[in-house]
């Protein structure tokens, strides 16, 4: 089975959208962002991306897409997380759809494993949920059954089109079209030649969709008998908050998360029993530094905020300042209004909002956002991230935002021993095994890192994780019929660069292929 087109996955996550009530426009702008961001790391990407999107080639626009959707990589989408807390069946099968375009977006140009790995993650990132420790996740056996059915054939498929890509990269090279005078080799999804200044060249339309074949009558009438199955029920907030008391570390987090819930759901307990209620502000200031949960703990909020009823959906939408302004005064208003009404419902989370300040177009933002969260106050909750003493100076800067944010939540840095447990879960969650001796390479690695206010948290342990996937495919790539144990065993080796051969140039994974002269090294992800 191999991985379908870009152009098939974002088609049936348009259909998968529509079927679960979502806006098909909204799951497109998902679909078109993600892809990009799982795809970036592969040469030439971005003539196919363009290609499949049916838009003019442009490097750039990929690249855009590409910055914005790197959260995806780490976490779900805004529909994802409204599906990923929703009963509807018909939601989950979005979910699906999600994990196809992750899959289609990594054979999207030059194939390498960099882009596997992180298709990976991204897609378990869709489905957001707590993860049982490493010693005690015990796959399925339907999910052991559906990842030995798809992973041989997506591997072996970007592995074939990694070869032909290298052959027509040669053959290009010896017909001279290829120009590598203007290259930016630190600039993810470039492909030597192309784009605007290189080498003439057009990518192919995309080809025609097969038309399906008609389905068998057993299949049609199998429809309704599973349209007619019962919906799950929706979680309770005593669900939700066994999830969040499920994450590692964060002590002091889930006891203020905790302090909060039974306040409001007193609050509203008394609004619905027609008793006077003070005023109680839902808003939030999470402070710390990056990669230590913020992201995750926001979307749980989300949760548990529907489950008392104070919120419609609880879905999470992440922005930041790119965002919500324009570029122009009086554009920036109505382009903060439209993020703020995809919110509607759910949590608002933006990051780094001191970035707001110090500018019209940023106060522009701001006094939007005071208005929506007055104007909706009753359906939207808006948390804002960022490191502690810029947050604070940009609470402090506008009235209306420190009436509204009384409640500030800091988020630790995790020791070692989070950080370590952390990695075996996200692992975990992504269907692999950690063979023995990967938790003492891991150990090795984190000594050497430098703990300061830059050090990435669980930004760090999903970067070495993405790699050690794409390292894993390599070193895979001559195993024609690789096993379950293969496919999902991670071993010390898989976790650093391997060393050159004596007299022999580095072949790493991350995208350089062994028949070219020059690296494309991938942008670090921009993980939350």
């Amino acid at each position: 089975m191999s991985a379908p087109t870009l152009r098939e996955a974002l088609d049936a996550l348009a259909a998968a959208a529509e079927e679960a009530g979502f806006a098909a426009s909204d799951a497109a702008a998902e679909g078109r962002l993600l892809s990009a961001a799982v795809a970036e790391a592969n040469p030439g990407a971005y003539l196919e991306w363009c290609a499949q999107l049916e838009l003019p080639v442009s490097a750039q626009e990929f690249m855009d897409a590409a910055v914005r959707g790197r959260r995806y990589r780490a976490s779900a989408t805004p529909l994802a997380s409204q599906a990923a807390a929703s009963p509807s069946p018909a939601a989950h099968g979005y979910l699906d759809a999600l994990e196809q375009v992750c899959l289609a977006a990594a054979t999207l140009g030059q194939p390498g494993p960099d882009a596997l790995g992180a298709a990976s993650l991204a897609a378990a990132a869709q489905r957001p949920g707590p993860v049982a420790p490493l010693a005690s996740t015990t796959p399925t056996q339907a999910s052991q059954d559906e990842f030995l059915a798809q992973a041989p054939g997506i591997l072996a498929d970007v592995l074939s089109r990694l070869a032909d890509s290298q052959q027509r990269v040669q053959q290009a090279s010896r017909a001279g079209l290829l120009d590598l005078s203007g290259l930016d080799p630190h600039a993810g999804g470039a492909f030597a030649g192309f784009g605007p200044g290189g080498a003439a060249a057009t990518p192919s339309a995309p080809a025609a969709p097969p038309t399906p074949a008609p389905a068998p009558a057993a299949q049609v009438e199998a429809v309704p008998e599973a349209a007619a199955e019962p919906a799950e029920p929706e979680k309770t907030v005593e669900e939700w908050l066994a999830e969040l008391d499920d994450l590692t570390g964060l002590a002091g987090v889930k006891a203020e998360i905790h302090r909060q819930t039974a306040i409001l759901r007193v609050d509203a307990l008394r609004t619905k029993a027609g008793l006077k209620s003070p005023t109680i502000t839902r808003h939030l200031v999470f402070t710390g530094n990056p990669g230590t949960g913020k992201t995750t703990v926001a979307r749980l909020v989300g949760g548990i905020y529907k489950a008392i009823g104070l919120l419609s959906k609880g879905q999470l939408v992440e922005v930041d300042r790119s965002e919500l302004v324009a570029g122009y005064l009086g554009q920036t208003a109505i382009k903060t209004a439209e993020v703020a009404a995809k919110a509607y419902g759910g949590v608002l989370f933006i990051d780094e909002a001191y970035s707001l300040n110090g500018d019209q177009y940023g106060e522009e933002a701001v006094n939007t956002l005071v208005k929506e969260m007055e104007d909706h106050r009753d359906d939207l909750v808006v948390i804002v991230a960022g490191y502690p003493e810029p947050m604070s100076d940009f609470i402090d800067n506008n009235p209306g935002l420190a009436s509204r944010f009384r409640t500030t939540i800091e988020f630790e840095d995790y020791t070692d021993e989070e950080l370590r447990s952390i990695f075996a879960s996200m692992a975990a969650k992504s269907d692999y095994d950690l063979g023995d001796g990967c938790l003492d390479e891991f150990d090795r690695l984190l000594a050497l890192q430098l703990r300061d206010e830059t050090f990435g948290n669980g930004r760090y342990v999903r970067n070495i994780l993405e790699a050690a996937i794409g390292r894993h495919a390599w070193r895979l790539r001559e195993v024609t019929e690789p096993t379950l144990e293969q496919l999902r065993s991670l071993l010390p080796v898989d976790l650093t660069d391997p060393e050159p051969e004596p007299g022999q140039p580095l072949k790493p994974p991350a995208g350089a292929q062994p028949s070219i002269p020059v690296e494309f090294p991938a942008l670090p992800a921009e993980q939350k």
